[in-house]
């Protein structure tokens, strides 16, 4: 047996039960400077684990057979439904806890390593067509030139569908941001305040036209520092209503327009390694991404049916 080992300020050993190792492994994470998101996510798949144990269970009696009936008992009895990319993260879970305790020696053999890791492909995301980007384009514009002229519709959507950026990027511009030196090549740069984030930092061109629209907006809205300050809620209302306006049979988003930005570019032939830097993706990432790019180049340019 191995003896009691410190992890994140706590005594655990292999004889230790799960409440007790649930809450180092909490600490451990949380000293790891993982999200909070990652941190309830881990935490949540091995209390769900835990439960499916006796209270009394220790850590070190744990098999690699007591893992399998758990997964199995998880995707075929339980009486909830659990989706591939769910089970593919609970597997994800419970390999990072045991190999974290075989590594601070609390247990003296991982009982996870043999379990396989299957993996999961995210389904294909739904884009918008070259023509009803035109139309989408003429909806915003619409409010634009109305009456009481709105330039924040368009702003929005030609932003999104000219750099891709997600919805918490969105969120983050400052007028600091906007890089305007030269007139003919305005640049956004996309940072992040948390440093564990830093890695997705980014310089993105922005279309010359763009900044017509821009001049039009602060001059209409005045924004003192964020670009957009409103809620997440707020824009995505602003594009449904763009959405509606066009006429979409679909529902018009941030993701919706990301992937559309970079299939457009795709079918563009702007080089690959431009588009994966223009996402803020891994190289791991990005494989999974190009295959999807080349499947729905087709879609927009319509000569495929998008997929269900």
């Amino acid at each position: 047996m191995y003896e009691s080992s410190m992890v994140s300020n706590q005594f655990i050993t292999a004889d230790s039960t799960f409440p007790v190792v649930i809450r180092a492994w909490e600490g451990y994470l949380s000293d790891q400077k993982k999200s909070i998101y990652t941190i309830k996510a881990f935490k949540g798949d091995i209390q769900l684990l835990a439960s499916y144990f006796s209270p009394d269970k220790t850590i070190g009696s744990v098999s690699t057979k007591d893992l399998l009936n758990f997964l199995d008992w998880m995707n075929n009895e339980r009486q909830v439904p659990c989706s591939p990319k769910t089970n593919s993260r609970r597997i994800t879970s419970i390999k990072s806890f045991f190999k974290w305790l075989k590594t601070y020696g609390v247990i003296e053999y991982d009982p996870a390593a043999a379990v396989d890791q299957k993996p999961v492909a995210s389904p294909l995301p739904e884009i918008l067509t070259g023509e009803e980007v035109e139309r989408v384009l003429e909806a915003a514009n619409a409010y634009r030139i109305q009456k009481k002229p709105d330039a924040r519709n368009l702003l929005l959507v030609q932003l999104l569908l000219s750099t891709g950026i997600k919805k918490s990027e969105t969120l983050g511009i400052s007028k600091n941001h906007i890089e305007r030196d030269d007139p003919e090549k305005p640049r956004l740069h996309v940072r992040y305040a948390n440093s564990t984030s830093r890695a997705k930092d980014r310089t993105i061109d922005l279309p010359a036209s763009w900044l017509e629209v821009y001049d039009e907006y602060l001059a209409q809205y005045r924004p003192t520092d964020k670009i957009f300050p409103w809620s997440p809620r707020r824009l995505e209302y602003l594009l449904e209503d763009i959405g509606r306006d066009a006429k979409l049979t679909k529902h018009l988003s941030f993701a919706m327009c990301r992937w559309t930005c970079f299939v457009k570019d795709y079918v563009e032939e702007v080089p690959l390694e431009v588009i994966r830097n223009k996402m803020g993706v891994s190289q791991v990432q990005w494989r999974d991404i190009f295959n999807k790019l080349k499947i729905l180049a087709d879609i927009y340019t319509g000569t495929a049916e998008q997929a269900a």
